[in-house]
């Protein structure tokens, strides 16, 4: 599957990027360094504003809570963030929209923009969708598209965003997702629709779905994904080194969050009888329970509430 970079939205809104690991879409000069390292009981490489996002989502969800500057660096400290590379990132994400600064005296303060927000609590809820598609109904988003070179950079975008709705390439320009795609909502910040073919479709013969499966998606690195995620998490003690239950709790939805980013759904029926992600998504959905309450006590210490939409924005 083809990764790009970023590609600013200039809206305030997220785009599929925000999420991507470094090795996996890093941002040209910025230098940045991943989180994590090579042992594989330490956690994931996962670029500094992935946390952020998940501080976000989880505790910054409802409008009026902000976080003061101080606040956030710690919270990124507890998953390794040095300090530079903190307000490096929050820099970044100020220029980008993602974040907003709201001051109070001396004090200022962060939060998501509005349409971050809400862009947040849908990647949510997409993030923690049965990764095991159970109830496939054989039918397929079938997407066909075609612009000039002179729109290089479209295109690269086009690709990402359909890679993150779950589409894999079939062959060059003809992209396949295992269900239903609004491809209208997915491309809406884009100037693409007159060049896109969209039919839902089923596979006939001589073509075989597994045969499908096998050109559009790398079922090994998915699977591959999955059992590393529970060589880290699938413990008595996951992540022993982490400080506390905030900062497992960032790691956690960091990684599970990535994984869902690079797994479309595929029927279970098409899948290997040990297909690693029935079992992951036990493991998971386990830990986020057992994490919440020790991380929202933390979090609670480091995020403050403003008052709505009086904040004053500096």
């Amino acid at each position: 599957m083809t990764t790009v970079a970023h590609t600013p939205s200039g809206d305030g809104g997220l785009s599929p990027d925000d999420l991507a690991p470094d090795e996996l879409a890093p941002d040209a000069g910025e230098g940045l360094p991943a989180v994590g390292g090579g042992d594989p009981l330490a956690p994931a490489p996962v670029r500094p504003q992935t946390h952020v996002l998940m501080f976000c989502g989880v505790h910054l969800e409802k409008p009026g809570l902000a976080v003061p500057t101080p606040g956030l660096i710690d919270a990124l400290a507890r998953v390794g963030v040095g300090e530079h590379a903190a307000r490096s990132t929050v820099s970044r994400m100020l220029r980008r929209g993602t974040l907003e600064r709201h001051r109070r005296g001396k004090r200022i303060f962060l939060s998501p923009t509005p349409r971050a927000r809400a862009e947040l609590a849908e990647g949510g809820e997409r993030a923690w969708r049965s990764p095991v598609n159970r109830t496939w109904d054989g039918q397929w988003t079938l997407l066909g598209f075609s612009l000039p070179e002179s729109r290089r950079a479209d295109r690269h975008l086009l690709r990402s965003r359909l890679q993150w709705a779950g589409f894999g390439m079939l062959q060059n320009g003809l992209w396949v997702a295992p269900r239903e795609v609004d491809v209208e909502a997915l491309v809406r910040k884009l100037d693409v629709l007159d060049h896109l073919k969209v039919f839902r479709a089923s596979v006939a013969a001589p073509s075989q779905v597994p045969d499908l499966i096998d050109d559009a998606w790398d079922v090994a690195t998915i699977a591959r994904g999955y059992e590393q995620f529970l060589a880290r998490w699938d413990r008595p003690d996951p992540l022993p080194d982490a400080p506390d239950d905030l900062a497992r709790q960032l790691w956690l939805l960091s990684e599970w969050t990535l994984l869902g980013r690079h797994d479309p759904g595929l029927p279970v029926e098409y899948l290997p009888a040990d297909w690693p992600a029935v079992r992951a998504e036990h493991v998971a959905l386990r830990l986020r329970t057992r994490y919440d309450r020790g991380a929202a006590a933390i979090a609670v210490g480091l995020v403050e509430h403003l008052g709505g939409t009086e904040a004053d924005r500096g």
